[in-house]
């Protein structure tokens, strides 16, 4: 889809710079809006596969920062830092998500989520500076693979919150 700007020209779009992942949740919209506004939950659930997570400071509010340290399997530490920009309880999240404050790489991500029946249904839009940052991501950091892990986790760990353990960790979507 092209959208053109007040000057006539095509206006820019963030398709080649965008990821998008998407996956229904077995359980109601304000608990899975939940799972990413404490961080007691976020700790158990946050990260792909294998990974762990510090959290050294957590203020869920707009302009609250989580900086945190995520563990790798392989024991690699990966810097993390994450600003809130918009918060629309429990519908929407806006963040800024870098490795520091000053991180001139840091990608942009708004979570949706959406009623679903009594289930949710959660989008990941994320956008990275250029092209060629969110190509590494995908390449080099397997972006898309490690989000849909990570929503598979957060799908793993509200099912326990509400005894609903035979949900699948599989992507679903």
């Amino acid at each position: 889809m092209t959208t053109t700007s007040s000057g006539g020209e095509p206006a820019p779009t963030t398709a080649d710079r965008e990821i998008v992942i998407s996956r229904v949740i077995d359980a109601p919209r304000e608990l899975v809006f939940e799972a990413f506004t404490l961080v007691r939950h976020l700790s158990r659930w946050w990260g792909p596969e294998g990974f762990t997570t510090t959290t050294r400071t957590f203020e869920f509010r707009v302009g609250g920062v989580w900086d945190f340290v995520m563990h790798g399997p392989d024991g690699t530490d990966y810097q993390e830092w994450i600003t809130w920009r918009a918060i629309a309880a429990p519908e929407r999240i806006a963040l800024l998500h870098g490795e520091s404050r000053d991180d001139p790489n840091a990608f942009e991500s708004v979570l949706t989520f959406a009623p679903a029946g009594g289930r949710t249904r959660i989008v990941m839009r994320t956008v990275f500076p250029t092209r060629e940052l969110r190509d590494e991501a995908v390449e080099k950091y397997h972006a898309i693979e490690g989000g849909e892990q990570t929503l598979g986790n957060l799908a793993a760990y509200v099912a326990e919150l509400t005894g609903n353990e035979t949900a699948p960790r599989g992507a679903e979507g």
